[in-house]
């Protein structure tokens, strides 16, 4: 059994309006993860005290660290990483389509890293889609495409994880959902809101998979320090990846 994690740390400032990557780390540490998918973290930005908040969390929990800045200002960097105790490799790191114009709109990338879990390749791409519903559908449809993910091996175990900015009832989860399956509702009759900490109701927060991954749980981490170290809670999924056989057999594609 596996577990992957993905949290929006909002560049670890909590709702307390504190900042701590220390925080950020002893929650994600509470979960025992082997993957962890974060998105909001500042690289030497002058706003967060110029610290390395994708090093500072993945040292603090010992993990191996890829990091993807979907925006650049001179030295400065913000992004989104995958940390994990496995061997892993980057696969790719870009940006996403951002339609209309640029300068009204937030950069937004994904990131793709292949990491060894239970003896196969699992492809994780991680990704913070946009605030706008025809830029989240503009940015899904990429993933989805040749660019992405439609050049994955079908055989092989695939995740695409984040903060979509997208609740169930949207077109853009509507359509990634169309390709592969929300891993917190198959393991969960009601699967539970991920924002805002304090008090959720809105479910942004996703993990999907294809046929190649066997959910076996998934909830969002309620404590009361994951409350606060941001605002938004971490959402926990348990899995294992299927034979090689039943993989080829039950993938998506």
């Amino acid at each position: 059994m596996y577990r992957v994690l993905t949290y929006n740390v909002r560049r670890c400032l909590g709702t307390d309006g504190r900042v701590e990557p220390t925080r950020i780390a002893e929650v994600i540490a509470s979960c025992d993860p082997h993957i962890v998918a974060l998105q909001e973290l500042d690289v030497g930005r002058a706003r967060t005290g110029g610290v390395d908040q994708a090093d500072a969390v993945a040292k603090a929990l010992g993990m191996e660290l890829h990091f993807h800045p979907a925006l650049r200002v001179f030295d400065e960097l913000y992004g989104d990483a995958v940390m994990t105790t496995r061997p892993s490799r980057l696969v790719k790191a870009d940006a996403l389509p951002a339609p209309g114009p640029i300068a009204r709109l937030e950069p937004r990338g994904a990131l793709w890293i292949s990491a060894q879990v239970g003896g196969r390749h699992c492809e994780i791409v991680n990704t913070h889609l946009g605030l706008r519903g025809h830029e989240r559908l503009v940015q899904v449809e990429a993933l989805l495409g040749p660019d992405w993910i439609g050049s994955a091996t079908p055989s092989s175990p695939l995740m695409v994880v984040g903060d979509l900015n997208a609740v169930p009832s949207s077109r853009a989860y509507r359509r990634i959902a169309r390709r592969l399956r929300d891993a917190h509702a198959l393991a969960a009759g009601r699967p539970r809101p991920t924002f805002p900490s304090r008090l959720p109701f809105l479910r942004l927060d996703h993990v999907f998979v294809n046929g190649c991954i066997d959910v076996l749980r998934a909830d969002t981490i309620r404590t009361p320090l994951s409350r606060v170290a941001s605002d938004h809670l971490p959402l926990l999924v348990e899995f294992q990846v299927t034979s090689g056989r039943a993989a080829a057999a039950g993938s998506l594609h």
